[in-house]
């Protein structure tokens, strides 16, 4: 099993290398700054734990949780990002879609905290088990409400972001799935992540190197408008209801 668990560590090291020497390459890391600041997030992590690992080791538990934390958090750049150049041709949506996601981001954060505020372990194991339980599900939707609307209004996306939300999404399904199965009580099963996890992202890298290898332009898509469209009429329909509850108030206040 050792040899099995060192192997997917390198290969992942190996894989996120190439990732970001090609990203130097071809400058895709100007085009997709959070995903490759999560990638090279990850790289740095790695070291980091290693290197706790053999010369602190009794530090290693905190470090591995707290990078833990900062990795779910950094990934949800990723999911702002593949919503801002998915919706690129869309800025109506994709404003409304980062305010929301924005609430949901909060909203999970806040109620994962509450519910392991009584834990003993806070602030270790089980706080951030369920803070990334409650992220990763509220990615999850957010990635299958985008692909739902990108097929629903036939959105083209390039290449590039395509590979980035195949890989992505299949590594938040997966964590998902994981959380969902993961016992509430003592978390017996957990160690199966640590093989898991990693091979799981050892694949997305895998499909990331080959979807970004070469560089390819989001904004040379040509979209359909009935989304802006809509969110347009929807927005134009709020405000002038906003206007009216104004004037209502108005009269109702006027002595």
């Amino acid at each position: 099993m050792q040899i099995i668990v060192h192997s997917i560590w390198w290969s992942s090291i190996a894989l996120e290398a190439l990732l970001l020497l090609r990203a130097v390459r071809t400058k895709l890391n100007f085009s997709y700054p959070f995903f490759y600041v999560y990638v090279s997030f990850v790289l740095g992590q790695s070291f980091l734990r290693l290197g706790v690992y053999h010369y602190r080791p009794g530090l290693y538990s905190y470090v591995y949780w707290t990078t833990e934390f900062i990795g779910v958090v950094v990934g949800c750049g990723i999911v702002y990002e593949i919503y801002q150049l998915g919706l690129v041709s869309f800025p109506g949506t994709a404003r409304m879609a980062r305010r929301l996601l924005t609430i949901l981001f909060a909203m999970a954060v806040a109620k994962a905290i509450a519910d392991a505020s009584n834990d003993p372990r806070w602030w270790a194991e089980a706080t951030v088990i369920d803070i990334e339980r409650a992220i990763r599900t509220v990615q999850a939707l957010a990635i299958a409400a985008l692909v739902a609307v990108f097929l629903v209004y036939a959105i083209p996306f390039g290449r590039n972001l395509q590979g980035i939300l195949l890989g992505y999404g299949m590594f938040i399904g997966v964590s998902v799935i994981w959380f969902t199965f993961l016992p509430a009580e003592g978390y017996q099963y957990q160690h199966l992540w640590s093989y898991l996890g990693p091979a799981t992202y050892d694949f997305a890298l895998s499909i990331w190197v080959v979807y970004l290898w070469s560089p390819q332009s989001q904004t040379a898509l040509v979209p359909d408008m009935r989304l802006e469209e809509q969110y347009q009429r929807v927005a134009a329909r709020t405000r002038r209801r906003l206007q009216e509850a104004r004037g209502y108030l108005g009269k109702v206040m006027d002595p």
